[in-house]
């Protein structure tokens, strides 16, 4: 497959930019990567604080996992509320707590660093409520593997890029970032699209006249015709 174009200056731009892969945030990790299993099943339809906010209550609430699967869904439900989707929420979180404890023994998902990645990918997406991108963020923050998430805005970043075309799906453009890009770049990279995403290339009123890879970028030399 070939590489994207020019995906090197870009990533170095972006990083230059942000630094997140010199200086990746550590208080992502989670030493539980279920946490962030859980923590991502309730970022879906939400911003980043009601998601925060509503794992937060659910983890004083209930301090363990085993605490929070043995409660009811309607009960889950009315504390994550402020996430949205609460019902269907806290189908997908008791779902995955009771697989979980099914598979492992345990509601911990650590034993998953010993598997090969692909088994990983697959084990985390057989899993209710959880796609691609949610199990490729647990890998690459949790895990220490291999994946590179793709969101909104890395969806929309890649695509004006002109790496991917305007219908490709995120799980298309996900499966083809890892395929081509540096692995070793993956975790720091994928953040600093998200930063790029939500500060310069937004999706209404981009500003590109302040984006340092504009020239590279096949929708910000559109706008220069």
């Amino acid at each position: 497959m070939k590489k994207p174009s020019n995906f090197k200056k870009i990533l170095d731009a972006f990083e230059e930019e942000w630094g997140f892969e010199k200086n990746f945030p550590e208080d992502l990790v989670f030493e539980e990567p279920l946490d962030n299993l859980v923590l991502t099943i309730l970022s879906q339809n939400t911003n980043d604080i009601n998601r925060d906010k509503a794992f937060k209550i659910l983890r004083e609430q209930y301090p363990t996992w085993e605490e929070t699967a043995l409660a009811s869904e309607s009960d889950i439900a009315q504390r994550i509320k402020i996430a949205g989707l609460g019902n269907t929420k806290a189908s997908y979180i008791k779902q995955a707590l009771n697989t979980v404890k099914d598979k492992f023994g345990e509601y911990s998902i650590k034993e998953l660093k010993k598997w090969d990645p692909k088994d990983v990918r697959e084990f985390l997406v057989s899993l209710p409520g959880v796609g691609v991108k949610t199990a490729g963020i647990v890998m690459v923050f949790d895990l220490g593997m291999p994946s590179f998430p793709v969101d909104t805005h890395v969806a929309r970043i890649s695509r004006r890029l002109g790496w991917a075309e305007e219908k490709t799906t995120p799980e298309k453009i996900q499966l083809y970032l890892e395929a081509t890009l540096p692995e070793e770049r993956f975790a720091g990279a994928h953040l600093n699209f998200l930063k790029q995403g939500r500060t310069i290339c937004s999706a209404r009123n981009p500003k590109c006249g302040e984006c340092t890879v504009k020239k590279w970028c096949k929708f910000g030399k559109s706008l220069d015709v």
